[in-house]
């Protein structure tokens, strides 16, 4: 993975870089070459995006203006090519202000703040304006990071250039999190790989538009590379407890080291970034012990296992299982697969593709693309589906749809499968009686279709009743023989930091306070758990805008602001009022109430035990953005 890489001369001919062109997004296309030639007459009125269509391929641009806007393009690239010229300056002021206001309208200056950190077009705006050396030199505070995933390495490059010093522990060997952990078949991202990616660290270099999960742990194993963070790593290292001790105001964490020795370990912060779709969720379902075939979860997965030509049960269609069915489907001598809950499938036609030629040479030769292509895929999700999320009380649509444009989304969405599955019994297999957007989409290029319509290949709706020695029985009485049952059941999200031990003041018990229903103020901070922040921590998930980086970002920040709030003030723990917590967590719980995901009755991830929304994010991003800027002092008790 590269980084940071000088753009190549373009020396190719008019007609070539004019075909090129045909890869590229026509808005940020047209951005990227005015801040490179410097020349703002390409930034035509009748070619910017249409902010009210942000959800159309090019946001409205019709077919004919797209040709022009790349034909102005080509052009300008042709000039700058026989002039010999260097890249213009990066804008800066009201230049900037010009170029993004082309691209996000110009009603949207409340956004440009954190776009602008985003964009990262002259340098990581998000990097901390302070470092303990400066605030504090004499002061000892030591930060423990659990987990060396996504989130972990954003905190530690944080807490890296503010110059506090942490130890990253890291229970396999070596960097990645989800992405070392889950390599069944067909792992990939379901987001666009240029959102998926950090602010600090952007690339062009991807090999696909949604990359694979090799891809993907090469991206973040670089990161850490890059950043030289690798030498605070302890890998083959778990934390199984942590203690707060309230007389020295720290944290002792319990470790176990590769060799199995148990050590104690002080530690002033502590920084949870163990990810939640990493345990696998193995259902509730009677004689799982009892099959005398080979087993496996998905999350677990056995590649020691040969699949050709075997009777195969995958029991599960979530977002793991979609991806791995149709590789199965192509090893199997026959497969079944059991479906409790159909998925909306969102039509993605290059979800398999590798990148477009021509998009490669324009990363390759057209500095700034890669940053503001990424910024048009991240502001176009920005509010993305949201509002169609929002539940209108007088709208009457039972439980498929919970809003007019709610109802208009699940309208295209069923014709997108009314014409994928002319079958009218598998179609009412595969259609969901749930409205869309209470669960997350899956991506598809039609190859959902091309499986199950496979001879070779059942779909089956009816429940399980128990597993049997030789497979699956359901509930009207039919066993479904087996040699080989995997289990794509997602992850035990709603689990935060177990199996871990956590104890705070007085000894109160994280997981007894939660009561199986975890709650954090802005996802981050518990009461009575001082010092303790949760990265991808309760109500930080996104169903339908943005990506997750961006809320591991924001976390890192607030993380960095607190550690020097602490050392400016000269306190050593700050603990979340109750009070402000509870706010926080009734505002959520309501917001979450009036959203798809939450009015639905359909069973999801997103829900704890007791049904609450646990997961998700109600707000815009830009909310989070505004809250995680710096705490406020009133917020906490600071000892």
């Amino acid at each position: 993975m590269r980084f940071d890489v000088d753009p190549e001369p373009i020396t190719q001919d008019d007609a070539a870089i004019r075909a090129a062109l045909e890869g590229a997004d026509v808005a940020p296309l047209l951005v990227a070459v005015a801040q490179l030639t410097g020349d703002h007459d390409l930034l035509v009125d009748d070619l910017r995006p249409d902010q009210t269509r942000m959800l159309e391929p090019e946001a409205g641009i019709t077919p004919e203006e797209m040709a022009r806007g790349r034909d102005l393009a080509a052009a300008a690239l042709a000039r700058f090519r026989d002039a010999g010229a260097v890249p213009a300056p990066i804008p800066t002021g009201p230049e900037l202000r010009t170029l993004m206001a082309f691209l996000v309208g110009d009603d949207t200056d409340e956004y440009l703040p954190m776009l602008t950190e985003e964009l990262a077009l002259d340098g990581d705006k998000r990097a901390p304006a302070w470092s303990k050396e400066e605030v504090a030199p004499d002061v000892d505070f030591r930060v423990a990071i659990i987990g060396a995933g996504m989130s972990g390495i954003a905190a530690a490059h944080r807490l890296d250039q503010a110059g506090v010093p942490f130890t990253i522990f890291e229970k396999n060997p070596d960097a990645g999190g989800t992405w070392y952990e889950n390599v069944y078949p067909g792992c990939r991202v379901d987001v666009p790989n240029h959102v998926y990616s950090y602010s600090f660290a952007q690339t062009g270099d991807w090999p696909q538009y949604y990359s694979t999960q090799d891809v993907l742990l090469d991206y973040f194993q670089t990161c850490l590379d890059r950043f030289d963070l690798r030498r605070h790593v302890r890998f083959g290292t778990e934390v199984a407890g942590a203690t707060w001790d309230e007389e020295t105001q720290a944290w002792t964490l319990r470790i176990i080291g590769e060799d199995g020795v148990e050590e104690l370990a002080g530690y002033q912060g502590l920084v949870s970034a163990v990810g939640q779709l990493n345990r696998p969720n193995w259902p509730n379902i009677d004689g799982i012990d009892r099959f005398a075939g080979e087993y496996f979860h998905s999350a677990e997965w056995d590649h020691g296992i040969d699949l050709t030509g075997k009777r195969v049960a995958i029991i599960g269609t979530g977002a793991s299982a979609a991806q791995f069915i149709p590789t199965v489907a192509e090893q199997a001598g026959h497969l079944d697969v059991f479906q409790r809950t159909a998925p909306w499938l969102i039509p993605t036609p290059n979800y398999h593709d590798d990148l477009d030629e021509g998009l490669a040479w324009v990363l390759e030769h057209v500095p700034g693309y890669a940053r503001w292509d990424r910024l048009w895929l991240f502001w176009r999700s920005l509010e993305g589906l949201g509002p169609m999320a929002e539940v209108d009380p007088d709208w009457d649509g039972g439980e498929l749809s919970v809003s007019l444009p709610n109802d208009l989304i699940r309208q295209l969405l069923t014709g997108y499968l009314q014409l994928e599955f002319s079958d009218p019994d598998l179609l009412a297999k595969v259609l969901p009686d749930y409205p869309p957007l209470a669960k997350r989409f899956v991506r598809d290029n039609g190859i959902w279709a091309r499986t199950f319509t496979r001879d070779d290949v059942d779909l089956i709706t009816d429940g399980i009743a128990e597993i049997t020695e030789t497979g699956v029985r359901t509930a009207d009485g039919v066993e479904h023989p087996a040699d080989v049952i995997i289990y794509g059941t997602g992850f035990q999200a709603s689990h935060f930091l177990t199996p871990m031990e956590v104890s705070g003041v007085g000894g109160v018990d994280l997981h007894e306070q939660w009561g199986g229903d975890a709650r954090a103020y802005l996802g981050l901070t518990v009461p009575h758990f001082p010092n303790l922040f949760l990265m991808y921590g309760p109500n930080t998930n996104i169903v339908v805008n943005g990506s997750i980086i961006y809320f591991s970002e924001c976390e890192a920040h607030y993380i960095t602001e607190s550690v020097r709030l602490l050392l400016e003030s000269g306190h050593r723990s700050m603990d979340v009022r109750p009070e402000v917590h509870d706010a926080f967590t009734q505002a959520v719980d309501a917001a979450n109430a009036q959203r798809a995901w939450g009015a639905s009755k359909v069973s999801s991830w997103y829900k704890s035990a007791s049904g609450r929304i646990a997961q998700n994010w109600p707000f815009p991003l830009l909310d989070y953005w505004k809250r995680t800027r710096h705490p406020d002092p009133e917020d906490y008790v600071l000892r």
